[in-house]
């Protein structure tokens, strides 16, 4: 359990880097966003793709 939490924390930590040094997680081509008038509505449809790939191989990869 304690090997599963630092490795989460260690993955969260690393997002956080690529965030701060400029990484368009969010703006990925194939996110939608529609903007009328006040309202903007935004579908993240390739960010949860990428999202899910990395959880899903960090999931395969802890199960062993």
């Amino acid at each position: 359990m304690g090997r599963t939490l630092v490795i989460i924390g260690l993955v969260v930590a690393g997002i956080g880097l690529l965030v701060m040094l400029g990484v368009p997680f969010g703006r990925l081509p194939g996110d939608f966003v529609i903007r009328r008038g006040p309202v903007t509505f935004y579908l993240p449809v390739a960010t949860s793709i990428v999202v899910s790939l990395l959880l899903t191989l960090l999931v395969a990869w802890l199960r062993r």
